[in-house]
């Protein structure tokens, strides 16, 4: 098949009448400049490469909106909407998370993202005892992608402590738990499974410092062979500063000098790190997962992405608790996010000398989201996976741009509506801004959410 776009972001810019012949294996066998569109061909004004989501809890989309409030006004932070989502879990079983996670996927291809990592930590039953099939949960989340067409790496997550030191999982946490041997098995059997889904691959994760113990690191990755690894770290200030009690160093410390951090690793957030570890962290070459959105609705704090990516550092967006699911909206919130912190415009796209904030941040996102997956993808170029976007030149936000300017009217103005057409390794997913699915999965959504709430 053929992909003709009138102009198309390539790795050497922007570029006229690109006409992409895609494999049958999804790949991108060629990729030809000024080239006019031939009879047959699937033809589009504007393409750009898919945007891979660095990082989701899936089945948090169907507590959105619960966690808002809190009933005696005391201050909020992350650690009072845990308690919420740990009351929320009693509810979810295989099959809503499946139904939870087809809608979730839709909107995120409606939004341009082409492919998730998804940080699967929910492997047990309500009661905390494990289902029969070690990997039911990793299904359900599996079913989902399958169903949708997202691409999927799936991260099943180590999860053992409550806190440093190795202090025992709360009773809330128990639908998480796995000791080290038992992780392995999970993992074993998550790969198997993914190995049967198109587009899916399985990486290993660990929740995050506090939740794992050092000697059950080392035995979960001494096996992750050369496949992603991802973890939480430094979210929240109290995290620090049990980290520095416990060990004398702070988080994003403690892990640089004790894991074999390099360019297969993605820490999410690493929100609170000092300057030493952020020039450290970008010269480990691992990926930063920002998850702007996220971190901004649970008051976390602001990563310094400026100063992190003008030192070479490498980042991605993700959308974490899918509290409102956006590619576009990601990079927006990243900008914004230093704008107001430095007082100052154009952050991301000065960082790295690139007059477009929208292009700067796209391409990162793009490429480092790509590695942070394990997948070849975040670029138009011949080999790699056909994960394409194309943008509505006619909306009204983009119509008296060109070039980077469609990037910047899409990221700071129009959002998802922009969207018009998402390809997933060659097949259309995303038809004239909506995903075939996307209505069905709202009435499934809402009926299963509502049996949840007994309503």
């Amino acid at each position: 098949m053929f992909i003709h776009f009138r102009h198309a972001l390539l790795p050497r810019g922007w570029t006229r009448d690109v006409r992409i012949a895609v494999g049958d294996d999804g790949r991108m066998e060629d990729v030809l400049a000024d080239v006019g569109p031939q009879p047959g061909d699937d033809c589009h004004r504007v393409g750009i490469p898919g945007l891979p989501n660095a990082h989701s809890h899936a089945f948090q989309l169907a507590m959105c909106g619960l966690s808002e409030q809190v009933p005696d006004g005391a201050p909020d932070s992350f650690w009072g909407w845990r308690e919420v989502m740990y009351a929320f879990l009693r509810r979810l079983g295989p099959d809503d998370v499946t139904t939870v996670a087809t809608l979730a996927y839709a909107q995120m291809l409606e939004s341009g993202f082409t492919h998730v990592a998804e940080f699967h930590y929910l492997h047990h039953a309500p009661d905390g005892r494990a289902y029969r099939d070690a990997g039911l949960m990793s299904q359900a989340l599996l079913e989902a992608a399958r169903r949708t067409g997202i691409g999927i790496t799936l991260l099943p997550v180590h999860y053992a402590c409550s806190d440093f030191g190795g202090v025992p999982a709360l009773d809330s946490q128990r639908r998480f738990v796995t000791d080290p041997d038992a992780y392995l098995d999970l993992r074993e059997r998550a790969r198997a499974l993914s190995a049967a889904i198109p587009g899916a691959l399985t990486g290993t994760a660990l929740h995050s410092l506090r939740a794992v113990t050092p000697e059950g690191m080392h035995t979960v990755l001494a096996d992750a062979g050369d496949g992603p690894v991802h973890i939480h770290v430094a979210e929240q200030e109290r995290e620090v500063a049990a980290c520095l009690a416990w060990s004398g160093a702070r988080p994003v410390q403690w892990l640089l000098d004790n894991a074999p951090v390099d360019r297969r690793w993605c820490l999410v957030h690493a929100t609170h790190v000092d300057d030493v570890e952020r020039t450290a962290l970008a010269a480990s070459g691992a990926v930063v997962g920002l998850c702007p959105v996220t971190e901004a609705n649970l008051g976390d704090g602001v990563f310094p992405a400026m100063a992190f990516a003008s030192e070479g550092g490498r980042y991605a967006v993700g959308s974490d608790s899918n509290v409102a699911i956006g590619a576009g909206e990601e990079l927006r919130m990243l900008e914004y996010g230093q704008r107001l912190q430095l007082r100052r415009r154009n952050c991301m796209g000065t960082a790295t000398g690139c007059p477009s904030p929208g292009r700067a941040m796209l391409e990162q996102a793009a490429m480092a989201g790509a590695a942070a997956c394990g997948i070849d993808a975040g670029r138009i170029a011949p080999g790699v996976r056909a994960d394409l976007v194309a943008l509505d030149a006619a909306h009204p936000a983009l119509a008296l741009n060109d070039d980077d300017g469609w990037l910047d009217a899409w990221i700071f103005t129009a959002g998802k509506p922009a969207v018009s057409h998402v390809w997933v390794g060659g097949r259309q997913v995303v038809t004239g801004g909506h995903h075939r699915l996307a209505e069905a999965a709202e009435i499934e959504f809402r009926g299963a959410l509502g049996a949840a709430h007994g309503r």
